[in-house]
């Protein structure tokens, strides 16, 4: 049975403001690969060959980035949703290309440690309507939540609930059959002034259509926030293997270490795990774990940990560790005459910063 792939990469990222005034919060990278590069790669991991990537007013930056997507061994088609009107909305949006085929539906910013493939060979091989994919979290209002019976089915499904019977999230993976379709046409906007994925899924339980839920296992995060980007970094990065293969000269490597093609490390200390980019430089500088490098960055005289530099930024002569912080792209970081103890950084691209 082909099952179809539905992306969603529309959302404006407002969580991640001031990175996403300037690029599609999907496009933000962890471990050095786009968030949404891992959905697709999932995907195709799975089977999927044909996929629909719902796009909004950062669309022809997702273009440029994902292409035809031969380079992930998939065919991409990109579908404009006219406003964010909810994920049951970008369902419909969607319809035509989806057609009467059954879908996975993964939203672009989200990331899974095990992929999809299990879950989407287990749709295929079985007779459910739809496939729910579901966490344990401890903030169970940020989320849809479902509700099970007794027996394990699907009993409710409230979208961020103020106050939740259950601390089962709904991951940002869905499976459905063209039945889906009926279910979002009949909704009406929530509070939100959205059509409810959730919503539509409670439709499907309603009307007695086989909701099949799921708890994940491995790690799951939603990367719209800081906090949850560099989780999600450092959750990737526990999971590379070394290899070095840029220019290293006179300096300590360390642990897992990824060195790429066209990086250059001089007189470093390295403790991964870390991602050092193609085209990156880094010179007389400590890079500790969980730390990330984009392309063509620059590292001089300065120690930073447990943060992400995007493509084309410096940071120059900093004596204080830079840590817990992402920085966007084009930026420049240089030391001021004052001194500080510590430095935390939510940088939006093309900056320029002096540290006091």
């Amino acid at each position: 049975m082909e099952v179809k792939g539905l992306i969603l990469s529309g959302g404006a990222g407002t969580r991640l403001r001031p990175i996403t005034h300037t690029r599609a919060k999907q496009l933000v990278p962890v471990a050095g690969k786009p968030v949404l590069f891992y959905g697709i790669e999932a995907m195709a991991a799975a089977g999927i060959r044909e996929i629909g990537i719902i796009t909004g007013d950062t669309s022809a930056e997702i273009e440029a980035a994902v292409g035809d997507g031969a380079a992930f061994g998939v065919k991409a088609t990109y579908i404009p949703q006219s406003a964010p009107l909810g994920l049951a909305h970008a369902v419909l949006t969607a319809e035509a290309f989806l057609g009467d085929s059954p879908f996975c539906m993964y939203l672009g910013d989200n990331l899974l440690r095990d992929g999809v493939a299990g879950f989407v060979d287990r749709f295929r091989e079985g007779s459910a309507d739809a496939m729910i994919l579901l966490q344990h979290v401890p903030n169970p209002s940020e989320y849809g939540v479902a509700e099970l019976a007794d027996d394990g089915s699907v009993h409710r499904l409230v979208e961020k609930p103020k106050e939740p019977r259950s601390d089962l999230a709904l991951v940002g993976v869905y499976l459905f059959t063209p039945a889906v379709f009926e279910a979002a046409k009949a909704l009406e906007p929530s509070w939100r002034g959205e059509l409810e994925i959730t919503d539509a899924i409670q439709g499907m339980v309603d009307r007695g259509l086989r909701v099949e839920p799921h708890v994940v296992t491995g790690w799951w995060k939603d990367t719209g926030q800081l906090a949850d980007m560099l989780e999600a970094n450092r959750l990737v990065l526990d999971a590379i293997d070394p290899d070095v293969q840029g220019t290293v000269v006179d300096s300590k490597i360390e642990g897992r270490v990824v060195i790429q093609a066209g990086a250059t490390v001089e007189r470093c200390h390295i403790r991964g795990p870390v991602v050092i980019c193609a085209g990156a430089t880094v010179r007389d500088a400590y890079i500790g774990p969980y730390s990330a490098i984009s392309e063509d960055a620059h590292v001089e005289r300065a120690e930073m940990e447990h943060a992400i530099l995007l493509e084309r930024s410096s940071i120059i002569g900093i004596d204080t560790r830079i840590e817990d912080s992402l920085i966007g792209a084009d930026c420049r970081i240089t030391r001021s005459d004052a001194i500080r103890s510590a430095n935390r950084l939510l940088v939006g691209d093309g900056s320029r910063i002096e540290i006091l």
